[in-house]
C-alpha cells in the first residue's frame, strides 16, 4: 500500500523536528521561567518557528530557481544533511550544540530558532517545497500538524522525563534517530535518481 505523500513529509517533518530529543532542552531552558507563562511562552515560541518554516515552504523553491539548483541536486544534499543530523541523534555528543544555556525568559532564540526552525527543518521545507508528488498546501499541513505534535510533546516534555527517564528519553532519541537514516538514506538515492535521469 502507498503512503501518501503528505504522510510521509509529516513523519520526515516530525523525526527532523525531533521534540522527544528537545525535551531535555526545553526542560532546563524552562527552569527559569515563571511556571505560570511556561506553556504561553513554549506555545509562542513554535509560532515563531512554525512562521518561519511556512515563509521558507512558500519561497524556498523560487529562491533554489534563482540559485538554479535542480531538485536532483537538492535531495542528494537534503538525504546528505538528514544522514548527519541522524548520525548525531544515535551517537549523541555530551556537547552542546548551541554552546551553553542562556539564562532569563526565551525569546525566539535558542528555542524558535535554531532548536526548532534550525538548518535542518529549515533545509526539508525547501526540498518538500520542490517535490513534485507533494502540493505546497499538503506540505503545509504536514508542517501544521508536525509542528502542532511538537508543541504537544514539548508541553507534557517535564512529565516525559519525570515518566521514562533521561535515559529514557534518550534511547527514544536514537530509535528515531534510526529511522531518519533510513529516510535519508532514500531521500539520497532518489535524488541521485533524478540527477542521473535528468543528465542522459
Amino acid at each position: 500500500m502507498h503512503t501518501p505523500a503528505w504522510l510521509s513529509a509529516f513523519i520526515l517533518l516530525l523525526l527532523v523536528l525531533d521534540p522527544i530529543g528537545n525535551v531535555p532542552v526545553m526542560v532546563a531552558l524552562m527552569r527559569n521561567v515563571d511556571p505560570a507563562r511556561r506553556s504561553r511562552v513554549l506555545l509562542r515560541e513554535c509560532a515563531f518557528a512554525l512562521l518561519l518554516l511556512l515563509l521558507f515552504l512558500g519561497m524556498g523553491g523560487k529562491f533554489l530557481q534563482l540559485l538554479g539548483l535542480s531538485q536532483g541536486s537538492v535531495g542528494i544534499a537534503g538525504g546528505i544533511i538528514l544522514f548527519l543530523i541522524a548520525l548525531r541523534m544515535v551517537f549523541e555528543s555530551s556537547e552542546s550544540v548551541f554552546g551553553g544555556l542562556p539564562q532569563g525568559e526565551p525569546f525566539i532564540v535558542p528555542i524558535a530558532v535554531p532548536f526548532l526552525a534550525g538548518p535542518s527543518a529549515l533545509g526539508t521545507v525547501i526540498l518538500l517545497g520542490t517535490k513534485d508528488s507533494l502540493s505546497i498546501m499538503q506540505a503545509g499541513l504536514a508542517l501544521m500538524l508536525a509542528m502542532g505534535v511538537t508543541a504537544g510533546v514539548l508541553l507534557v516534555g517535564h512529565r516525559i522525563v519525570k515518566l521514562v527517564g533521561e535515559r529514557g528519553v534518550e534511547a527514544m532519541q536514537r530509535l528515531m534517530g534510526l529511522l531518519l537514516t533510513a529516510i535519508a538514506v532514500e531521500m539520497f538515492l532518489n535524488g541521485l535518481m533524478e540527477f542521473l535521469h535528468a543528465a542522459k
